[in-house]
């Protein structure tokens, strides 16, 4: 059986990548959709339903930010493979509940149910943290971006494809794809945790694994950086689709093309970039590139999009942020023992929990808010604050490297050093 399974760190690896990779598809298909299945059921507008999908990002963060530390906690106890495994059947679940919604609170019930839950992503570092040597652990993060960034190509694609047919369509598809993604884990993920600990409540909360973890000086520098990068970061998936709708006039299927461009453009960055880059130059400075592409092209959107072609040179021009997130992965992971891989994952899915909460509500408030026909129309704005959030996540690491780069002071002669 797979969790008596003894498995190669490859074979692991392919497995969650496997996993990381359908749970991103089902999530890519329903993104260019969401603003129209939100119109339908509140009845509102595009500036309008932006606020409820807020809602909804803030409602799955929430749950989430209590549940991930308690989810990491228990991974260190009892295994990867039974956390992992209820995580999936609840992701399913969630799109099957959207599907089927006949109101507003349907969609909020089953995005509190999904973030309860949410450990795939926190689930597939602590594996790779299991597995996974030091000096390649930042390469390793960055193939499960990869993940991420193919299941981008297909996901929207998909979505956009089924929402010709009807609204709901791709929702179904997603939960299908759960589905078989659970079914994938039960019978083929090998369990990696190896070193055992007891479970601790008090570290088993979002503030005891925050405060456990940041105890380590460098731990508690990068998952500030690491904050305002995943704020801006969250602005996207929050505000895109209905960037675009508004701004361009975007169809679903339109919508659908640009993630999957998006997606290509991570995978090659974070599937292969990473994995040769990062060792090379080293982890901080790989954070400042990331942080400058991004910076630029959260600039562009803002202030220089004007036809819908544009978003495809920003996209690109963005790419290498992808650098970002495996190079602060490393940085933390390499900073904390083996035993407590699985409470530093939830404290960073704690980290990631709170700008999921605080960004998305932020961020369209801010486009409705500069949407709705009564002042200034100005649908970038919250791109434009992105931006300022990524450039000041640099500090930190532009002070790392500047460090790194000083000449060591010489001895004058008859003067000992």
């Amino acid at each position: 059986m797979a969790e008596n399974a003894a498995p190669s760190p490859r074979t692991a690896l392919t497995f969650m990548f496997v996993t990381v990779l359908l749970s991103m598809i089902g999530f890519g298909i329903i993104m260019p959709i969401l603003p129209q299945l939100l119109m339908e059921v509140t009845g509102e507008d595009v500036s309008g339903a932006a606020s409820y999908g807020g809602v909804l990002y803030f409602v799955y963060a929430l749950a989430q930010f209590f549940m991930s530390p308690v989810m990491g906690g228990l991974s260190d106890r009892f295994g990867r493979r039974p956390v992992l495994l209820t995580s999936l059947a609840f992701y399913a679940l969630d799109f099957l509940l959207m599907a089927l919604a006949p109101t507003y609170a349907w969609l909020v019930l089953a995005r509190f149910l999904s973030g309860a839950t949410a450990a795939t992503y926190s689930t597939a570092n602590a594996v790779i943290a299991d597995i996974s040597p030091p000096e390649k652990r930042s390469g390793n993060f960055g193939l499960i971006g990869a993940a991420f960034g193919l299941g981008f190509i297909v996901g929207p694609l998909v979505g956009g494809l089924f929402a010709t047919i009807d609204v709901r369509a791709p929702f179904y598809a997603a939960a299908a794809l759960g589905a078989v993604n659970f079914l994938f884990g039960l019978f083929f993920f090998p369990e990696t945790n190896k070193t055992p600990r007891p479970f601790s409540l008090a570290r088993a909360n979002p503030f005891g694994s925050l405060w456990s973890v940041t105890r380590v000086r460098i731990v508690m520098v990068v998952l500030g950086a690491y904050f305002l990068m995943q704020f801006a970061h969250n602005s996207l998936p929050a505000v895109f689709s209905y960037f675009a709708v508004q701004k361009y006039g975007w169809s679903g299927l339109d919508i659908g093309f640009a993630l999957a461009f998006v997606g290509v453009t991570a995978a090659l960055v974070q599937g292969g970039l990473t994995r040769t880059l990062i060792p090379k130059i080293g982890e901080p400075s790989a954070v400042l590139i990331g942080a400058t592409s991004m910076t630029i092209s959260f600039m562009g959107y803002a202030f220089f999009a004007p036809t819908g072609m544009w978003i495809y040179v920003w996209i690109a021009v963005g790419a290498l942020g992808g650098l970002m997130m495996p190079a602060m992965q490393g940085i933390m992971s390499s900073a904390v023992p083996a035993d407590s891989q699985g409470e530093l994952q939830g404290a960073i899915g704690s980290v990631m929990s709170l700008t999921m909460m605080t960004s998305p509500l932020v961020m369209t408030r801010i486009f409705t808010t500069y949407t709705d026909g009564e002042g200034v129309v100005f649908p970038g704005a919250p791109l434009l604050l992105g931006g300022i959030c990524i450039l000041l996540s640099m500090i930190p690491f532009a002070v790392i490297v500047s460090r790194s780069r000083r000449p060591v002071p010489q001895a004058s002669p008859g003067v000992s050093v």
